[in-house]
């Protein structure tokens, strides 16, 4: 017991210089410390002692739900891009495994983003739900082959493996693990069931379209 006069001086000296380096603490810089009112791109934030007031709580979860409703418009247009590729090709007669192709050029009256007026185009959707599909490209081509979410797949005619010179591209469904041909394709493979195709030939002479076409 002889020791604990000392052991308390010890405890009541440390108090002393625990109190006097607080005491001598710098102030916390304002850039750390949360504002009592921030301006905004959604409007004035307010906080008390660092917490938000109703307003400021609602105002942020509205912004939260519509980033979300954002993200999920920009992430699934390319879906939908295709689905309405696929929904017009049929509206027109033309089924998965077919192919439509453009007799005439295209003018200001086609409803295409960026198709030009000097090429002729064709265009198909490929249902793999059955096993792969051959697609055979003539010479002289130039296009891709998109899966259903607009992701590449691989591409078709100069720029594609037969390097125009034409060819027959064997399109894997996702999954697929059976036998496979030893040469004379072009392999491809996809990561969904359906894939968009689509590609161009170019006219013989300026004018007349039909002979690409064919």
């Amino acid at each position: 017991m002889k020791n604990v006069p000392f052991r308390i001086g010890a405890m009541l000296v440390s108090l002393a210089m625990v109190s006097r380096v607080s005491a001598q603490a710098p102030p916390v810089p304002p850039s750390l410390m949360t504002p009592a009112k921030a301006q905004s791109r959604i409007g004035p934030l307010d906080f008390k002692d660092g917490a938000p007031s109703k307003e400021t709580v609602d105002r942020v979860y509205d912004q939260i739900d519509f980033t979300h409703a954002y993200e999920a418009f920009v992430n699934t247009m390319s879906g939908v891009s295709i689905s309405s590729l696929r929904k017009g090709l049929q509206s027109v007669g033309v089924k998965d495994n077919e192919v439509i192709v453009f007799s005439e050029l295209m003018d200001a009256k086609s409803l295409f983003l960026t198709a030009n007026a000097d090429t002729i185009y064709a265009i198909g959707i490929l249902d793999l739900t059955k096993g792969p599909m051959v697609l055979e490209v003539p010479p002289k081509f130039l296009g891709a082959v998109d899966d259903q979410w607009f992701r590449w797949v691989t591409d078709l005619g100069a720029p594609g493996a037969d390097r125009g010179l034409g060819g027959k591209y064997l399109v894997i469904p996702p999954g697929y693990e059976g036998p496979l041909p030893e040469g004379g394709f072009f392999v491809a493979r996809s990561r969904t069931n359906r894939v968009a195709w689509f590609g161009r030939s170019f006219l013989e002479n300026k004018s007349d379209p039909k002979p690409a076409a064919e």
